[in-house]
């Protein structure tokens, strides 16, 4: 126990590079911020050498950070817009280092915010937001889960979430590391959601299906992800996506491609910013 209690608590390295690629886009890019994060850096408050990490380079890493800003952006924009409709509940699966509730207080208020990770990095940014002097907002839940061992689920439920009414649910950045059969049992529960209810979660492509310029990146990130123990597990086509969520039981599903996200937010920029191409998104109802 003394050696549980010792150990050096420390978010997640993806969910810290996350946060600092969110930071670097207001530093590096052009206006108009796809996403304005910076909530993300203080948190982490990294030593100036951060920009010398070699995934922080900043032309090197373009791509993927304009995914990452996208992402974040395209997920925002919809629990606002749900919102608006009078949805009141928030799920984060795989919530890492999400700082909508920090920087959006003006819609967060309204809603209950579930975020569910991993306990290292829950405990961490718990530690921090008090220490930075945003505390936790009273709407804020923190569901602390060991996906290898227990039941996201089970542990949402327990922290006040209440399935008769509906939810938005956004799960990011995390089938990647998880077999299909984990994809499956993740899915299965959501499409028993309350009508009404939304699934944003994002899924990556085989890198056949990548553009030509992604594909040396995607090698390096299966290297990098492979020698830090967290292999990159699943890749699908979108027709595979879509036919998984309907498998589950939504009512409706559909596939956000990259070529949509750009439509969305990448016109017309004088720094050509553009998202690489792995990442597309299923949105799904209930």
């Amino acid at each position: 126990m003394g050696d549980e209690q010792n150990k050096k608590v420390e978010p997640d390295n993806t969910a810290v590079r996350t946060a600092l690629w969110r930071a670097m886009h207001v530093e590096v890019d052009a206006k108009p911020y796809i996403l304005e994060d910076e909530v993300g850096f203080k948190l982490i408050a990294p030593n100036d050498n951060w920009r010398q990490r070699p995934d922080m380079h900043p032309e090197f890493t373009k791509r993927l950070r304009a995914s990452i800003v996208a992402r974040a952006r395209f997920i925002e924009d919809l629990i606002i817009e749900q919102s608006k409709k009078g949805i009141s509940q928030y799920v984060i699966l795989g919530a890492g280092l999400d700082t909508f509730a920090q920087r959006r207080p003006d819609i967060a208020s309204k809603l209950q915010i579930f975020e569910i990770d991993q306990p290292g990095t829950q405990t961490w940014k718990q530690q921090r937001l008090i220490e930075l002097g945003f505390g936790i907002p009273q709407g804020l839940h923190f569901v602390s889960v060991n996906f290898e061992t227990s039941s996201w689920w089970e542990q949402l439920l327990k922290a006040g979430f209440d399935i008769s009414k509906p939810a938005v649910v956004n799960c990011t950045g995390v089938t990647l590391y998880l077999t299909k059969e984990a994809i499956v049992s993740t899915l299965a529960p959501i499409a028993t959601l309350a009508s009404g209810s939304t699934l944003a979660m994002s899924f990556y492509l085989p890198m056949e299906l990548l553009d030509e310029e992604d594909k040396f990146m995607q090698q390096l990130g299966e290297k990098g992800a492979r020698e830090a123990g967290t292999p990159f597990v699943s890749f699908f086509a979108p027709n595979e996506i879509v036919a998984l969520a309907h498998e589950a039981g939504f009512k409706e599903a559909k596939i956000i491609s990259t070529k949509d996200v750009e439509q969305l937010y990448f016109m017309n920029r004088a720094d050509h910013l553009l998202p690489a191409s792995g990442e597309i998104f299923l949105l799904a109802t209930t």
